[in-house]
């Protein structure tokens, strides 16, 4: 009789997630470049979260409340995102090593914000540089939608090409207008391609978390019809499930997911391929499951890399894309030395 090795139990785990990320963002906004007491630094977040304007040096609540703070909770933002993004691609397209920048939206996002920056100084036809990542994003999916259907029906072998051709094309007029930039113009635009969250602002958030915890949320609705996708498409379709429909729509939501989060932080690589397998080698591919804890962990990871970030090389700062390719890289090459269904 073959015995099948314990999952760890799901909420159980998830509750213990949830503590480690209440901590980690405790931490995160704690420690800085610049050394505040930790008592200021509570009492500072506690009056602004009771709805009261600043009070006292104004220095310390500018440093606690708008630069540590909030970038702390776009980076747990970030991490929800794209974590579940790459859960939801890596079931749409039935292929492990999806990601949310497998279908060109990060070239797109990239593209748009490089345009802001090189053509219009930050602004485009009006939009800043975020709206303009996001319409870029928007029109990379759409156009990778489109090339990505073959009689009239989503085909995932078709995305996946499709998504790495207008990437690469994408890229390749993003890497020209790189040459056109002036230095302090390529300065800005490497560091936002490289991802950070080093510009949050809270008239930001609200924004950026309505669309992570609503998708996120209304992904979780469909877990059991991703079940039914790790199945196959005849399996699936025995089992009452709009194949073609179920992946357009989850493929909106998943892009809408990665291009808001692209849209605030750049291009952070990795957090999408990685969580999802790690998670998932942990609980099993059980979407009901796999999401919320996926959903959790990228959270928490992100807060993590960013913490380091900014303190591995005080008073300088690394973009997160850096440290997410140098701790998901070495982790993607063992997985595929142990994974032997990729073979």
């Amino acid at each position: 009789m073959t015995r099948h090795p314990r999952k760890a139990p799901a909420a159980v785990t998830l509750l213990a997630l949830t503590a480690l990320l209440a901590l980690a963002m405790v931490a995160a906004i704690s420690i800085g470049a610049v050394n505040v007491p930790l008592g200021d630094v509570w009492r500072i977040v506690l009056h602004r979260m009771s709805g009261r304007a600043a009070a006292g040096d104004l220095a310390l609540d500018q440093i606690v409340w708008n630069f540590r703070t909030s970038r702390v909770v776009l980076a747990a933002l970030a991490g929800t995102g794209l974590a579940v993004s790459g859960v939801v691609l890596q079931a749409v397209v039935a292929n492990p090593l999806a990601d949310p920048y497998v279908l060109g939206v990060s070239s797109g996002a990239s593209l748009g914000a490089v345009l802001a920056f090189t053509l219009a100084g930050g602004a485009l036809g009006g939009l800043g540089v975020s709206s303009a990542a996001f319409l870029g994003a928007t029109a990379a999916m759409g156009l990778v939608f489109l090339l990505g259907r073959r009689g009239g029906r989503l085909a995932p072998t078709r995305l996946v090409l499709a998504g790495v051709a207008v990437g690469y094309l994408l890229l390749a007029a993003t890497s020209y207008l790189q040459l056109r930039a002036t230095p302090s113009e390529l300065r800005a635009v490497m560091f936002w391609t490289l991802g950070s969250v080093a510009g949050a602002r809270w008239d930001q958030l609200p924004v950026v978390a309505t669309v992570v915890l609503a998708t996120t949320a209304a992904l979780v609705l469909f877990a059991r019809r991703l079940n039914a996708l790790l199945a196959g498409d005849e399996s699936a379709t025995a089992l009452g499930v709009d194949v073609h429909r179920l992946r357009a729509v989850l493929l909106v939501l998943a892009s809408l997911l990665t291009g808001t989060v692209i849209a605030v932080a750049g291009g952070i690589g990795f957090v999408g391929l990685m969580i999802p397998h790690l998670v998932r080698l942990a609980f099993g591919a059980d979407h009901r499951r796999l999401l919320p804890l996926a959903a959790v962990t990228g959270a928490l990871y992100l807060v993590l890399v960013d913490l380091l970030s900014r303190t591995l090389a005080r008073p300088n700062e690394l973009p997160l894309g850096i440290l997410t390719a140098l701790f998901g890289a070495p982790f993607f090459l063992w997985l595929l030395r142990r994974n032997t269904s990729l073979d």
